[in-house]
C-alpha cells in the first residue's frame, strides 16, 4: 500500500471568494479584485494597492464559540480551518491523533500597530489581550481550543515559503506515524503601513506605476511587472495517513514528494541553484521524472529578478513542457499564506479538471513556456508541482499526484 499522505480537506478564505467553490470560480473566471487598500492601518499618506477581503462570513455554530477579541488573521484562520475540518470529517477522528501547524510568524502586525497607536498615551490601560495576541502561539491556542485538537500544534516561520513549509512538516508528521491527520494552515498576514512601506522600499512590492489602474498592477512573469501586490488570504489543508483514512476515494490528491532547501542567505535575492535543487529533490522524493509533471503552480511573485530566476530553474529542471499559470495574478501575494493558498488552487484545479488563466500576462518574459493564457482550459492534472520561495534563502517544493483511488472520482465542475 502506498503510504504517502493524502489531502482530504481544503478550506480557503480570500479576497476573491470565501470557501472552495467561490475561490475556484474566481480562479477559473480570472476574477481579480485589486484596489487601493482601505483597511485601517494600511495607509499613512500612501497609495498602496492590494486585495482585501470584503467580509469573512463565520458559520453560526462556530461564531457562537468565538471569543470577543479576535483579530482578522485569527478569524480567517478559524473559518478556513472549519471548512477543511468538515470537508475531511475530522470530527470522527481521535483528537489526540490530530495536529496543527500554522505557517507564518509576525502575521498580526496591523492589529498590533492599531493597538500601539490607540494606547500610546495611556499605556497602563492597554488591553490585557495584547499579552496573548503579540505571541505567535495565539493562533495555535485559539484553533486547538475551538476544534479540540490534542496532538501537536506549533507555528513555523519561513517568510513567503511558510505556508508550503507547513504542508511539508504536516506531511512528515503524518507519514512518520506521529499523527493520523495534521492540518497545515497558511496564516493571513495582516500587514500595516510599516511593513508595506518597508517592502516597497526594499523593491519587493510593486510601485505606484499602476496606482490609477489597480487591476493591472499584479503582473507575474510579464515584462511590465515591478513587484508583488499584496492579497489577504488564508488556507487550511488536511493531510492524512492513508492507512487510517476511510475517505481515500474522495481525496483531492496524494502528497507524493516534497523538499526544503536553504541558500544560506539573509537577503531577499533568489538563488538559481537553490531553486533547482528544491525542484529536483521534490521530484526525486516523489519518484517522478520531470516528464511526469503536467502542471506547475509557480511562486510567481512578479519580482524583477525572482521571476526570471524561477523560469530559469524550471527550464534547468526540464519542466518547460508543463502547463503553468499564476495564482498570485488573481489572488495577490499572501506572503505567509501564499504557499498553502497556491496548493489549494492546485487541488481545486485537479478536482475540476480545469486550469485557471494567467491575468495580466500580456507580454511574457519567456514566450515559450506553456502558459495558460486568455481563459480557463480543460486539463486533467495527473502530477503537479508547486514551488514557494521565502526571504532568508528558503526554497520549498511539493509534488501532488492523483492517487489510484481518486482516479475513479469524476471531475468536479466549478465555475
Amino acid at each position: 500500500m502506498d503510504d504517502r499522505p493524502l489531502v482530504t480537506g481544503v478550506g480557503v478564505v480570500s479576497a476573491v471568494g470565501q470557501g472552495r467553490t467561490a475561490f475556484a470560480s474566481a480562479l477559473f473566471e480570472g476574477s481579480a479584485r485589486f484596489h487601493e487598500l482601505r483597511r485601517a492601518g494600511r495607509q499613512r499618506g500612501t497609495t498602496f494597492i492590494g486585495a482585501e477581503i470584503a467580509e469573512i462570513k463565520c458559520p453560526s455554530d462556530l461564531s457562537a464559540r468565538l471569543p470577543r477579541a479576535i483579530s482578522l488573521s485569527a478569524l480567517a484562520a478559524v473559518v478556513a480551518l472549519d471548512e477543511a475540518w468538515h470537508d475531511a470529517a475530522l470530527e470522527n477522528m481521535d483528537p489526540r491523533r490530530i495536529g496543527l501547524i500554522v505557517g507564518g510568524s509576525n502575521y498580526q502586525q496591523r492589529e498590533l500597530t492599531l493597538l500601539h497607536e490607540a494606547y500610546s498615551e495611556r499605556v497602563p490601560f492597554l488591553k490585557p489581550i495584547y499579552g496573548l495576541s503579540f505571541m505567535d502561539s495565539d493562533l495555535c491556542g485559539l484553533c486547538t481550543q475551538l476544534f479540540g485538537i490534542r496532538g501537536l500544534a506549533f507555528t513555523l516561520g519561513a517568510a513567503s515559503a511558510s505556508g508550503q513549509a507547513a504542508v511539508v512538516e504536516a506531511a512528515e508528521a503524518v507519514q512518520s506515524g506521529r499523527l493520523d491527520a495534521c492540518i497545515a494552515l497558511g496564516a493571513l498576514m495582516d500587514l500595516s503601513y510599516w511593513e508595506l512601506q518597508a517592502l516597497r522600499s526594499l523593491g519587493a512590492m510593486g510601485s505606484e506605476r499602476f496606482a490609477a489602474q489597480p487591476q493591472l498592477a499584479c503582473r507575474p512573469f510579464d515584462r511590465q511587472r515591478d513587484g508583488f501586490v499584496f492579497g489577504e488570504c488564508c488556507a487550511a489543508l488536511v493531510i492524512e495517513r492513508p492507512s487510517v483514512s476511510t475517505r481515500s476515494c474522495n481525496a483531492y490528491a496524494r502528497v507524493s514528494g516534497w523538499s526544503t532547501t536553504l541558500d544560506g542567505n539573509r537577503n531577499p535575492n533568489p538563488s538559481l541553484a537553490g531553486e533547482v535543487l528544491a525542484l529536483r529533490s521534490a521530484l526525486e522524493h516523489a519518484r517522478l521524472t520531470a516528464a511526469d509533471i503536467d502542471y506547475v503552480n509557480p511562486h510567481g511573485s512578479a519580482s524583477l529578478i525572482g521571476d526570471e530566476t524561477e523560469l530559469q530553474a524550471l527550464s534547468q529542471s526540464f519542466l518547460r513542457h508543463a502547463y503553468i499559470n499564476t495564482t498570485k495574478s488573481i489572488v495577490g501575494h499572501g506572503l505567509s499564506a501564499a504557499g498553502t493558498v497556491e496548493l489549494a488552487a492546485t487541488l481545486v484545479q485537479m478536482r475540476a479538471g480545469r486550469l485557471h488563466p494567467c491575468v495580466n500576462l500580456d507580454d511574457p518574459i519567456d514566450r515559450d513556456m506553456n502558459w495558460v493564457l486568455g481563459r480557463a482550459r480543460e486539463h486533467r492534472i495527473e502530477n503537479a508541482l508547486s514551488i514557494s520561495l521565502g526571504f532568508g534563502g528558503v526554497n520549498t517544493a511539493i509534488c501532488l499526484s492523483r492517487s489510484a483511488t481518486e482516479r475513479a472520482v469524476a471531475p468536479e465542475r466549478v465555475g
